[in-house]
């Protein structure tokens, strides 16, 4: 069973982009984040072509904001929209859809920015994570969590530690936040099968962030021991990410019980850009 999670900064954008990378690379099922449409406005985008190849679809859209996705082709089961007892700003956003596929618990996840180090929204944004920890941990224990966490794990995860310092994404709170995510026994599938490769999932449109290989990794696939025993391959599709148009963000892929395409990786294709490299984020004013 192939698993992909994409941010595609708003899917109707994306459309002549996402309907031949399904085809292209066939996956069973597909976690979106940032699909920016109401759930009427994504049927009436998408529910023809996805029934074509095959699958059935849970959205919780949000109009032009944040919106989230679960495409399957294995089966989509006990769809549940949001995270109980969640926070909202104000209100409940569209940051969360569960559903079971082939007996394994699949959340799309979008958590929130932060925006800035010990603003109102970066503690909206802890208090999200509590609230999707506690859910997790009510089980079920086959589950991965796919998304755009908005998160970077560890000073590994992006070009320069120094560029983000005073920033949120890596902040000691929010890496917490994500770690006792992971002591509930979630593995992240890419960085354990990649340990020491540079490896990103996001670059910034501005200042030739993606050609320079500048960027973090951000999205993540977090898996419970029982499905990360299953992995044979996990992998950062960087492919999706050039050509006109991209989102900003490229998928994140793993494959589980056998690989289609072998064990390729860490991102297919290597960057041209040679490794390592610093500098400062486009939007840092000196």
């Amino acid at each position: 069973m192939r698993v992909a999670t994409w941010n595609v900064n708003s899917v109707k954008q994306r459309v002549p982009r996402l309907l031949p990378w399904l085809d292209q690379r066939a996956p069973d099922v597909v976690c979106l984040q940032e699909t920016k449409l109401s759930d009427e406005a994504f049927a009436d985008l998408l529910d023809s072509d996805l029934t074509e190849r095959g699958y059935r679809y849970a959205h919780a859209g949000q109009g032009q904001w944040n919106g989230v996705a679960i495409l399957s082709r294995v089966g989509l089961d006990d769809v549940t929209v949001g995270i109980p007892d969640g926070p909202g700003y104000p209100e409940p956003e569209a940051r969360a859809v569960a559903a079971t596929c082939a007996g394994v618990r699949v959340h799309s996840l979008y958590v929130p920015n932060g925006r800035e180090p010990d603003s109102d929204h970066y503690h909206y944004k802890l208090a999200w994570l509590a609230a999707l920890r506690d859910s997790v941990k009510a089980g079920p224990v086959e589950v991965m969590l796919c998304g755009d966490m908005n998160i970077a794990p560890t000073d590994a995860d992006v070009f320069d530690p120094r560029a983000y310092e005073g920033h949120t994404h890596v902040t000691e709170p929010e890496r917490t936040a994500l770690q006792h995510l992971e002591d509930l026994g979630l593995h992240d599938v890419v960085r354990e099968r990649w340990p020491d490769d540079r490896v990103f999932s996001y670059w910034d449109y501005r200042a030739g962030m993606f050609h320079k290989d500048l960027g973090m990794r951000i999205d993540l696939i977090l898996a419970a021991a029982p499905v990360a025993q299953r992995m044979r391959a996990a992998w950062i599709d960087r492919l999706a990410r050039k050509g006109t148009r991209p989102s900003d963000h490229a998928p994140v892929m793993v494959d589980l019980d056998e690989a289609p395409d072998g064990d390729i990786g860490p991102m297919v294709p290597p960057p041209s850009a040679k490794p390592g490299g610093t500098g400062k984020l486009p939007q840092s004013k000196d």
